[in-house]
């Protein structure tokens, strides 16, 4: 693999038999770092015949996906992005529909179908509406990729079933392609390929391999030949190099920059004056520092001295700069901006004048519930801005989390932090280790599955179970089940039991919020801060499990007890 994404584009459109063409297509290749972020994209649209507009209709959808897309947080996944960009351009479509003289006959508004393709590292992402096509090139046949959206009344009769701006809603076929090096997609509106065989339109591409543009012309020349009465559309996109898979085209430059020295207080370190260390772990040095050039305290964070030689470490450690900067949250430590060139490779982030939630807990054996209630409240909110932008905290605990003198809370440790967007640029992020704190992690980690919103949910949940106990809602014993059935025999200790002062509807909330079973949590931390503050039927007079669900043991004891007596009774009294 080469360490970066190539393709060559190949495209042609004629009018054909028509007077004007209501087809529109284009293609956008970026540069870094926008190409190992957002990709490639390719994209066909075909306006109805029965209207007029449908011109303006196809090229707006085209023109606004290729500059939309790309506008979109570099977060998130190409799925989120791209299927938000083009349910804004149909509901941007419908409503120039229903402005104007067409609004009660859609068949004469702004309708047209779209088919994209976005390549990003080894992936076609491949998004849908309506009858144009999309193929893989197999050989000499012709593999295709998508659904026809027509509906067909009889052998005469048909009708597109499904188009962009013909209702205020839009569904989106969405599918992901694995490529390798040297596969060849083809694009095509119906008047191509329905006029087109597979031989041809493979052939066409065999013969011209240094001239894609003129392999897409035959294509759509053949097709009018062939008797098309339509406008005609073909794009051939050609895999020429796939990227390595590293973080190296995401991060930049920045990994490769060289690792710095352990610093000593008073040392002036690439235009910053060390103040003092604030902490040292096995995971980083982080030390108050002053910027030289205007006096501000930052806190500057440089790599462990025992993981310099794990690069997947090294990796992790320049994305939280990364997440950082894309978060804009009062309650998500932000980085300080980059005013000079970097030398080494460290993190300057601000600097908050306070202490830990582990410190505050030990100064605070006892808190007041609204207190409590109120540092949940702070958290969750920078925890909803991670998860807005398609981000997996991952490693949420009390020393991840800082109040300042003002009481609020800010999270400030992002290296475990999962990103939607990047890890499809880069798979070699996504690795299986446990990234979090043991104690706080959610049990579906430690079976090796991905976590999800409501795996930052359960840290939460167990944050808040903390300050309100001192104890774990489950001891150590979650970070030694490993199986389905040994997390369904974890045993809940209730708050209210440790503490009577923690009313019992407090208790359910706690325990609703760390479920072992991710599907048993709240679905949204907003639930779980509305049973904080709000008493819930369920949680004031909550009805006893199920003896199989609070000792599955004695249930089954029972149960082949049960059975034995019956046995016993049987063949003492035969049925005649």
């Amino acid at each position: 693999m080469s360490g970066e994404l190539k393709v060559s584009i190949g495209q042609h459109s004629d009018k054909g038999r028509k007077e004007t063409n209501q087809d529109f297509h284009g293609a956008l290749i970026p540069g870094q770092p926008a190409l190992g972020l957002k990709g490639i994209t390719v994209a066909l649209a075909d306006g109805i015949s029965s209207s007029s507009v449908s011109r303006v209709a196809a090229e707006s959808a085209i023109k606004s996906f290729l500059t939309d897309y790309y506008c979109t947080s570099d977060a998130w996944s190409v799925k989120t992005s791209a299927q938000r960009v083009i349910a804004a351009t149909n509901s941007w479509l419908h409503a120039q529909t229903r402005r104007s003289q067409y609004a009660y006959d859609q068949d004469k508004g702004y309708v047209c179908t779209l088919s994209v393709v976005v390549v990003k590292s080894t992936t076609a992402h491949i998004f849908h509406v309506g009858d144009s096509r999309i193929y893989r090139v197999s050989g000499n046949a012709l593999e295709q990729l998508t659904d026809d959206h027509r509906v067909i009344v009889s052998s005469e009769q048909s009708y597109l079933g499904r188009a962009l701006g013909a209702n205020a809603q839009i569904e989106i076929d969405y599918r992901a392609v694995p490529l390798e090096a040297g596969d060849i997609l083809f694009m095509a509106t119906d008047g191509v390929h329905q006029h087109v065989g597979d031989a041809f339109v493979a052939r066409a591409i065999a013969e011209h391999p240094s001239d894609l543009d003129r392999a897409a012309r035959a294509i759509v020349e053949q097709a009018h030949v062939n008797g098309s009465p339509d406008n005609l559309t073909a794009q051939i996109v050609r895999i020429d190099a796939l990227p390595a898979g590293e973080a190296n085209e995401v991060l930049g430059s920045a990994i490769e920059l060289p690792l710095p020295p352990l610093l000593e207080a008073r040392a002036i370190f690439d235009g910053y004056r060390i103040v003092r260390q604030i902490h040292a772990s096995s995971r980083s040095h982080i030390y108050l520092a002053v910027d030289t050039d205007n006096e501000e305290l930052v806190a500057l964070k440089i790599p462990s001295i025992d993981l310099r030689g794990d690069p997947a470490y090294l990796r992790r450690f320049m994305m939280e700069e990364w997440v950082a900067r894309r978060i804009d949250n009062a309650h998500v430590l932000k980085p300080r901006p980059q005013s000079r060139k970097r030398n080494y490779l460290y993190v300057v982030m601000e600097y908050v004048e306070g202490k830990t939630l582990a410190q505050w807990m030990i100064d605070n054996p006892r808190p007041a519930l609204e207190a409590v209630r109120g540092i949940v409240e702070q958290v969750a909110r920078g925890l909803r801005a991670f998860h807005r932008m398609e981000m997996l905290h991952q490693d949420l605990r009390p020393q991840n989390i800082m109040i300042d003198a003002t009481g609020t809370a800010r999270i400030i440790d992002f290296g475990s932090t999962r990103v939607a967007g990047v890890l499809e640029a880069s798979p070699a992020l996504d690795g299986s280790d446990i990234l979090g704190t043991a104690q706080y992690t959610a049990p579906e980690y430690f079976l090796g599955e991905g976590g999800s919103a409501r795996s930052d949910l359960f840290s939460l949940g167990v944050i808040a179970y903390q300050m309100l106990t001192g104890k774990l809602p489950y001891g150590a014993q979650v970070a030694q089940t490993r199986t389905r059935a040994q997390q369904r025999r974890l045993a809940y200790h209730s708050a209210h039991t440790i503490d009577p002062e923690v009313p019992v509807w407090i208790d359910g909330a706690l325990e609703k919020a760390v479920q072992p079973d991710p599907m048993q949590r709240y679905e949204a931390l907003s639930e779980f801060l509305f049973d904080l503050r709000n008493p819930k039927e369920e949680f004031l007079n909550p009805s006893p499990a199920p003896l199989l669900e609070r000792n599955p043991l004695l249930f089954w004891q029972a149960l082949c007890f049960l059975l034995a007596c019956a046995v016993v009774f049987l063949a003492v009294h035969p049925i005649r």
